[in-house]
């Protein structure tokens, strides 16, 4: 049937046959051709499946294709990296040409082969606002191909998927939209091909309106010239302009082209070369589906199908099932006039050419020693991240409900079914929000499962459900189950609920879930979706995609309702904020070091740099018995870290709103202060440790003597008179609060030095501190820090006496206290003082985990800016964080390093405007304003003994704040 009616502009192609000719290729072309013999010329047409998952007898049979029938190439199949790497190796060297080695590869090497990274599909990055994320992916998977000795890419899918039912190409194609499918599939192309893969557009002429796999049967398409040539044809001629080296034809029936109704396009010469060749002037290498899928495989003998293929116009023959006989058959074609030998050669020709252009006239073996390290490059962490970060899709936002907001007037508890307790996923909620993540693996649970859950979400006021492990299978609701849309139903028809619904899979899916008030799309279901998708939720990152495809009347693409960024601490690559990911790990050795050394059972370690969380560890175990290993949701106690983490962030407040100045007189707010020698001391001196105050007084030793605790301050059993667990079974009295404010009241001052105070570090200052603060606020200072601060930003764990909301497992022990409570202590705050006066004290009591720590201070690095809310009205952290006095290295009640001391808190690499605090139990966190980098080192290391000093003795917190600097990469 003869193709008439196609009209379709086309500019000069630059594909790989319109390409010039250098006098080098054109000589390494000719030399290879001549170098052949007919047959061997033949074989270089053929390019076959190879596996690397499979025995030796496969890999014994592609040796004697490659030796005796000198195949052209290789499709590589299902494997693992390091195997199919080394069956490269051994292939090219019993090659007399050079093997053109192709995969599959659409979303990365995944697709063929296990340990591998995934990207995404390209559903996925059709829901993305930038196509550049387009071009990224192409130029990291190109630089795995490359790494592993392949030259061709079988991607992108350039389908139209205007059939919502299609079982094939779904979410393998960009979308509906033939701009977006044109403009996406040139910016793959160009990032392929830029870095030396060769990138093969299909499935030619488009097979994104079938409802049929074409590897089980004979899709059937029924369109017409119109139609074929404004949507389908139209990605394809695109990506001709743009040079794209090669081409796939599909396996379907087409009436329009071929009246047979088991005439495949593949097999079609008026499509083939009527059509791709002829009327869209493509020179590039035209290569066949594979011949083994059924919808062509059935129909014919052994070897037809390639002699068919190569007369319909194809050039490379794929995953032929027999090549001698396939060999036999395309001679005999010659013989009977069906195709010119002048044919097959310029084919043959076309093929040398691509083997040049891919670098085979100096072919290298695979690295396979290093290929893991040379696979695993750290840049394509932050592509993949970034892919999702642009994708993600609120489709609908009842109530303006996303991002959430004061999360202190939210109750939010999070249902994921199809995965388990520990994904990806539930650990990043778990990061933001204070309620559970409930666990549902499997995705077709009972309606009892659910059942059961529902009592358990009566204390929340949001629940959040999110779908796992969700297919791609239109006639099984996308791997939805019915007991799951039953039981969002439920939640939705509950009016004191607000309900989110997260699928994490295709976007076709979404019809079922359309009657949410609140949906988000996360089109796929790896780590990098798992871990953005809670950051769009909780305003970390913006919502920024669209839908690709319509998904029914009311979702239709394009679809897509931006979000805005609340700033609140994201979680990255290293490399997406600028620091080497290889180098940042040389901070395992040390907290490592630290354990085995024992400088402290376990730890928390976590960096920051521009607002993203780029390393959270956790090494260890809470104690030298390895009983419980130290989780990110350990709880340790802070120690004087507790003097900027609290009693700090009070001062700043009252100082923020005007209600305190640092240049009055301490006695101006509290004025018993009046007649004691503290009468003069300022607000300013004592947050800068220059008022006289001695570093301690002796306090909890006033209330013991020779025969143990005295009554008068204990008791064994609480009461109102006796409200203060001191340790498990011990309670101070409720005047000891006074005794010891009256204590230091009368302690005596440090002498005077030239007339001034010297510098003297004291807890005395911060003890003062909280006192006026209570008198300013008119509240205790726990009260207004978790009404204030914790809990509007969200901080779970932080908390003074960990013990009344925490079990004591979660808990990391301190000391073995034989000398004042003989107990070994968890949960209750080690400081001596702040356990005597009831937990709460203005120098010590806090416990936390690091990341809720690093919330709190990202918000002051941010100068109480976060999560949509100002919780400082000036700059006040800049104002405090400074150095005030030369001389006096403390800014107010920040501390800062001490360049003097080669082996001071800080790293010498940090700037000098870096603050922050260390803590006696081993705690410190810096905070660096001009690099945006936060560290916090959390550790128990006084268990169980407080004289343990091998923390410093090894600098084991300073040389890791060194690693950071180091892993800082130049611009």
């Amino acid at each position: 049937m003869a193709v008439t009616g196609l009209i379709i502009t086309s500019a000069a192609p630059r594909n790989l046959g319109a390409r010039p000719m250098s006098a080098a290729e054109q000589t390494w072309v000719d030399s290879v051709f001549t170098s052949l013999t007919p047959d061997q010329r033949l074989g270089q047409l053929f390019m076959v499946a190879a596996y690397s998952n499979k025995d030796k007898k496969h890999a014994q049979r592609i040796d004697e294709l490659v030796r005796t029938y000198n195949v052209g190439g290789l499709m590589f199949l299902q494997g693992g990296p390091k195997r199919q790497a080394a069956l490269t190796n051994r292939y090219q060297a019993i090659a007399k040409v050079p093997l053109l080695i192709a995969m599959d590869a659409e979303w990365g090497l995944d697709m063929r082969l296990d340990s591998s990274m995934h990207f995404a599909k390209q559903m996925t990055l059709g829901a993305m606002d930038d196509d550049q994320y387009v071009y990224q992916m192409g130029r990291e998977i190109a630089l795995k191909l490359k790494t592993l000795g392949v030259h061709v890419s079988f991607s992108p899918v350039i389908d139209v998927n205007s059939n919502p039912d299609n079982p094939v190409i779904g979410n393998r194609s960009f979308g509906e939209n033939k701009e977006q499918v044109s403009k996406r599939g040139v910016a793959y192309i160009r990032g392929l091909q830029d870095h030396g893969i060769v990138a093969v557009a299909k499935h030619f002429p488009g097979h994104g309106d079938t409802d049929v796999d074409s590897h089980v049967a004979l899709p059937v398409v029924n369109t017409d010239m119109a139609r074929l040539t404004n949507v389908d044809l139209y990605p394809f001629q695109k990506s001709f302009e743009a040079g794209v080296m090669g081409v796939m034809v599909a396996h379907l029936y087409m009436p329009l082209f071929d009246t047979i109704k088991t005439q495949t396009t593949t097999l079609s010469r008026s499509l083939v070369t009527g059509l791709l060749k002829e009327k869209m002037s493509y020179q590039g290498l035209v290569f066949t589906d594979a011949l083994n899928m059924k919808s062509v495989a059935n129909l014919y003998k052994p070897g037809e199908l390639d002699a068919l293929a190569l007369i319909a116009g194809n050039d490379v023959l794929l995953f032929s099932e027999d090549v001698p006989l396939g060999l036999q058959r395309v001679r005999e074609a010659v013989a009977a006039g069906k195709i010119t030998q002048e044919d097959i050669d310029a084919r043959v020709r076309k093929i040398l050419r691509a083997k040049y252009w891919a670098g085979l006239n100096r072919y290298q073996p695979v690295d396979v020693p290093n290929l893991v390290d040379n696979l695993n490059r750290p840049l394509s962490r932050k592509v993949q991240q970034q892919i999702y970060e642009h994708a993600v899709t609120v489709v609908k936002n009842g109530d303006d409900l996303l991002p959430f907001h004061r999360l202190d007037t939210l109750r939010i508890a999070s249902v994921t079914i199809g995965t388990g307790a520990g994904s990806t996923y539930a650990t990043i909620m778990n990061k933001y929000q204070s309620g559970p993540v409930y666990s549902v693996a499997n995705r077709y649970a009972p309606d009892s499962t659910f059942e059961r859950l529902q009592s358990r979400l009566a204390p929340y006021n949001v629940v959040v459900v999110s779908l796992h492990g969700m297919n791609n299978t239109p006639t099984h609701n996308y791997g939805i189950g019915d007991g799951a849309l039953k039981f969002i139903r439920q939640l939705q028809a509950n009016p004191r609920l607000k309900t989110v619904v997260v699928a994490m899979g295709n976007a076709y899916a979404l019809k079922y879930l359309e009657d949410a008030r609140t949906l988000v799309c996360g089109y796929e279901d790896n780590y990098p979706s798992q871990l953005v998708m809670p950051q769009v939720l909780f305003g970390a990152l913006p919502a920024k995609g669209q839908l690709p495809v319509t998904v029914s009347p009311t979702l239709k693409a394009g679809v897509g309702l931006p979000t805005p960024d609340f700033h609140r601490l994201r979680y990255a690559a290293p490399e997406s904020e600028g620091l080497d990911s290889k180098v940042l790990a040389q901070i395992d050795n040390i907290a490592l070091e630290s354990v085995a050394y024992a400088a402290a059972p376990g730890c928390q370690v976590l960096v920051a740099k521009n607002g993203a969380v780029v390393f959270d560890k956790s090494y260890g175990y809470s104690t030298y018995d390895k009983a419980h290993p130290v989780e990110s949701s350990t709880l340790y106690d802070l120690a004087s870290v507790t003097k900027v983490a609290g009693t700090l962030q009070t001062i700043m407040y009252l100082k923020d709103q005007g209600k305190l100045s640092l240049d009055a007189k301490v006695a101006d707010y509290l004025p018993e202060l009046r007649t004691s020698n503290k009468k003069d001391m300022t607000m300013r001196d004592l947050l800068l440790h220059q008022g006289g105050l001695k570093p301690g007084i002796p306090t909890w030793e006033r209330t013991v003597n020779k025969a143990g605790l005295k009554p008068t301050f204990y008791a064994s059993t609480r009461s109102d008179d006796f409200p203060n667990e001191v340790a498990p079974g011990t309670f101070s009295t409720r005047a000891v609060n006074d005794s010891v404010w009256t204590w230091i009241v009368r302690s005596g001052l440090l002498p005077k030095i030239k007339g001034k105070y010297p510098v003297e570090y004291s807890d005395l200052s911060f003890m003062i501190l909280k006192r006026v603060s209570e008198k300013l606020l008119n509240q205790p200072i726990d009260a207004f820090l978790q009404k204030t601060f914790y809990a509007p930003l969200g901080l779970a764990s932080m908390t003074y006496n960990p013990l009344e909301r925490f079990p004591k497992a979660c808990i990391a022990p301190t000391e073995n206290d034989t000398y004042y409570r003989k107990t070994q202590l968890q949960g209750t705050v080690h400081d001596q003082t702040a356990a005597l006066t009831g937990g709460v004290a203005g120098h010590a009591g806090l416990f936390a985990n690091a990341n809720d720590l690093a919330i709190l201070m990202q918000m002051n690095m941010q100068n109480g800016r976060y999560g949509g809310q100002r919780y400082f009205q000036s700059p006040v952290v800049t104002e405090f964080a400074r150095p005030q006095v030369a001389g006096n290295r403390r800014g107010l009640g920040w501390d800062h390093g001490n360049p003097e001391k080669p082996e001071g808190p800080t790293s010498n690499l940090s700037p000098e405007s870096t603050f922050g605090h260390t803590g006696f139990t081993g705690t410190c966190v810096w905070m660096d304003p001009e690099n945006k980098i936060l560290y916090i080192f959390l550790s128990n290391r006084v268990y169980p003994d407080g004289g343990n000093n091998k923390l410093r003795q090894y600098n084991i917190r300073t040389r890791i704040h060194d690693v950071i600097y180091k892993s800082l990469v130049k611009s």
